[in-house]
């Protein structure tokens, strides 16, 4: 609730807004007195979007049935998905830099994905009794060991271009 007050020597008038609540604070200057009363009601909207709100349990379930997924794998698999996952990544910085049309939500799911298998692989690196140090060099020789290739939807792409050609080929003999 807002009320304003106008106080003269002789004459008061007070203009009222809203309804008077249980706190309020005010201030005062050259004697316009103005005092904002605020209320501590709960709209009905917020409180019914509140109660209709999906449980986190839903997340948690299927965040769990994505690491029995991860889990379920090799060590090897995990550390070639990462490097397609990274290559995924590489490819939407250059979408982004090219201003490209792109997913921005894409990047926060790709790099969970790559934490999340980073993250199996280090929980079996530590079960096998792998220190960090260790662990650290052996990533080290690991990403000198890579091979360039390009990412899948790279790959997805060249596939569907060539299609094309040999399509337009066809039609043209």
């Amino acid at each position: 609730m807002l009320s304003l007050s106008i106080a003269t020597p002789g004459t008061a008038a007070i203009f009222r807004i809203g309804t008077a609540s249980a706190t309020s604070t005010s201030s005062s200057f050259h004697g316009v007195r103005i005092q904002h009363q605020v209320s501590a009601r709960v709209p009905a909207a917020a409180a019914t979007a509140s109660s209709t709100r999906k449980p986190s349990v839903v997340m948690m379930s299927k965040r769990e049935a994505e690491l029995k997924e991860i889990r379920s794998k090799t060590t090897e698999q995990l550390q070639e998905e990462v490097v397609d996952l990274k290559g995924e990544l590489f490819m939407l910085r250059l979408q982004k830099s090219a201003r490209n049309e792109f997913k921005s939500s894409d990047f926060r799911k790709m790099k969970k994905q790559v934490a999340r298998m980073l993250t199996v692989k280090r929980e079996r690196e530590i079960k096998e009794g792998i220190k960090k140090r260790l662990s650290r060099k052996l990533d080290r020789q690991w990403k000198k060991s890579i091979v360039p290739r390009p990412p899948p939807s790279l790959k997805k792409l060249q596939e569907e271009e060539a299609a094309e050609e040999a399509a337009e080929a066809a039609k043209s003999a």
